[in-house]
């Protein structure tokens, strides 16, 4: 069981959980990554913005990745990939431009 003492976007508190404390760190280290990317890039200030955007950053990563191994385990493209590629899209969009 690993422990982790979290610093980010103004708030501070530990937690504990069932992994390794050096995995911890490398998570909490790829995440302050993104939200220090979003800060630049995406034009927000607010914590709870920078936040729920990084959040959604590294839900279109997941899925990505997670599409790519299914359509390699099916050998092929599904309808409801594609569904769900299409709406997650504009689900971003609609917050990108809400966030403005």
């Amino acid at each position: 069981m690993g422990s982790l003492q979290i610093d980010l976007l103004g708030s501070s508190f530990a937690i504990k959980a069932n992994e390794e404390s050096a995995y911890l760190e490398k998570l909490l280290g790829y995440y302050k990554r993104i939200t220090e990317e979003i800060k630049k890039t995406g034009g927000l200030t607010k914590p709870v913005e920078i936040a729920i955007m990084s959040g959604i950053t590294l839900v279109d990563e997941l899925y990505k990745e997670k599409s790519k191994n299914a359509k390699l385990l099916n050998g092929g493209d599904s309808a409801d990939d594609e569904e769900a590629e299409r709406l997650t899209l504009r689900m971003i969009d609609r917050i990108d431009k809400a966030l403005k």
